[in-house]
């Protein structure tokens, strides 16, 4: 049980309990086709201190591994685009850096990164954006400002692309689609980012050049 909370106070106060891993595994299981996938995105709503993200960050790596073994250049690439693809929001300060930090570790253990890399740089960067501090219930961050996602993606030959839109809105995007007035209608004619950046290599991203949000 001692590894389900962190205090009786935090669960008192915010109703922090972790899932075990073994039910995270299980609960995967059901959506394999996706976590082996490595550019579908996951999102979670009250991350923590990463219970699910890092599972499914581990099974994009090994599929990363499984298709690009081949390539050193497009494992690195893909790699990294397996952690853009992974999203959280998290109430607490603690809880969201120490998610951040793991994700950055596992990233970083599975390539063997030198701690001063490029690679290791960016992954900081794109985790800093995509886990945030904030109150899934309300969209907002802790700053009282509207959550904003990136969409991160890999457009080949080591460039990515990223436009950031509002969390609010992509949760307006299960309103449209077939069978409603919007069906002929794609995403982007709806909902425009609120940021779109020229493609970013890994070196622009590690200097962050996109800038954060």
């Amino acid at each position: 049980m001692s590894d389900l909370i962190k205090s009786k106070k935090r669960v008192a106060d915010h109703g922090e309990v972790f899932t075990p891993p073994w039910l995270v595994e299980k609960m995967l299981d059901l959506v394999k086709s996706e976590t082996d996938r490595i550019d579908s995105r996951f999102l979670e709503p009250a991350c923590g201190s990463g219970n699910f993200l890092l599972p499914v960050l581990k099974r994009k790596l090994a599929a990363v591994d499984k298709r690009y073994k081949s390539s050193q250049f497009e494992r690195i690439h893909h790699a990294l685009l397996g952690v853009m693809c992974i999203y959280g929001v998290e109430l607490l300060k603690d809880n969201a850096e120490e998610c951040r930090n793991n994700l950055l570790e596992v990233f970083r253990s599975h390539l063997k990164l030198e701690k001063g890399s490029d690679e290791l740089h960016a992954a900081r960067t794109v985790l800093e954006v995509n886990i945030v501090q904030g109150d899934a219930l309300s969209l907002k961050d802790h700053k009282d400002e509207p959550i904003i996602f990136p969409e991160w993606s890999y457009i080949g030959k080591g460039l990515f692309k990223r436009r950031d839109f509002k969390y609010d809105e992509l949760l307006q995007l299960s309103s449209f689609g077939e069978g409603t007035l919007f069906e002929s209608l794609e995403a982007d004619e709806i909902f425009a980012p609120v940021m779109d950046y020229p493609a970013m290599n890994i070196s622009d991203i590690a200097k962050n050049v996109g800038g954060s949000n």
